[in-house]
């Protein structure tokens, strides 16, 4: 399988499935198709004509077959590898581990239009400012601080949001980032869970890799003008 993203730093909706794919041991090839522009004319949007319909990223591909949209890619990477236990096996528990996922695929408009993942950057008083300004951000926050909370209190200390660790993780990492990177403010014990989620070595994989890129793209950084 093969498995085309974007830059390590900048593109969220890559890190969820090669994290994914890379924490539960799943052989792929990575393919990075680095951004440009997303112009009809981009070499990026050329690079992947013939891939993927829709021109974006993450696109996996199986055999000449393609398989685009996160969800997607998770579904079809558990069909394929039930072994690897991808979602819970509880049916309650995977079903919720689906509602959390889809709810992060079309909800946190805020959060993902105000904090931007980019890994390299430490940007705390950006992060203040943004708190201050923007409520939309701290409704997501205090929903998705909501949401962890519950998912973890029905697990031992220590664990991940349906104990051990499946799409759900992998789908909240690039969250994870953003909160790093801006330091928006959360209660000890969910800041605790992201450091868990950046330990996990599929997820250090993907950190290492992003600050080795040093790849500075001024569209996709909103709040520096340069380094």
């Amino acid at each position: 399988m093969q498995l085309y993203i974007g830059n390590k730093n900048y593109s969220s909706w890559s890190m969820r499935p090669w994290v994914l794919m890379k924490q539960a041991g799943i052989p792929f090839e990575e393919v990075m198709v680095r951004f440009d522009s997303f112009e009809a004319d981009s070499t990026f949007k050329k690079a992947l004509k013939g891939v993927n319909p829709v021109g974006k990223v993450p696109v996996l591909m199986d055999d000449g077959f393609a398989v685009w949209d996160t969800l997607a890619i998770a579904e079809y990477l558990a069909e394929r590898h039930p072994e690897k236990r991808l979602w819970p096996a509880d049916p309650k528990a995977r079903a919720r581990a689906r509602s959390v996922c889809a709810e992060m695929h079309s909800g946190f408009g805020a959060l993902r239009s105000h904090c931007p993942m980019n890994i390299e950057a430490s940007l705390p008083d950006t992060g203040k400012l943004i708190w201050r300004d923007q409520a939309g951000v701290r409704a997501d926050m205090a929903r998705l601080s909501g949401l962890w909370s519950e998912l973890l209190a029905a697990q031992p200390e220590g664990a991940l949001l349906f104990g051990d660790f499946s799409i759900a993780d992998a789908y909240f990492a690039p969250v994870c980032m953003r909160i790093k990177t801006y330091e928006l403010p959360l209660p000890a014990d969910l800041a605790a869970y992201v450091e868990r989620v950046c330990a996990l070595p599929g997820v250090k994989a993907w950190i290492d890799d992003a600050l080795a890129e040093h790849d500075f793209l001024d569209f996709e950084e909103p709040y520096r003008l340069g380094r």
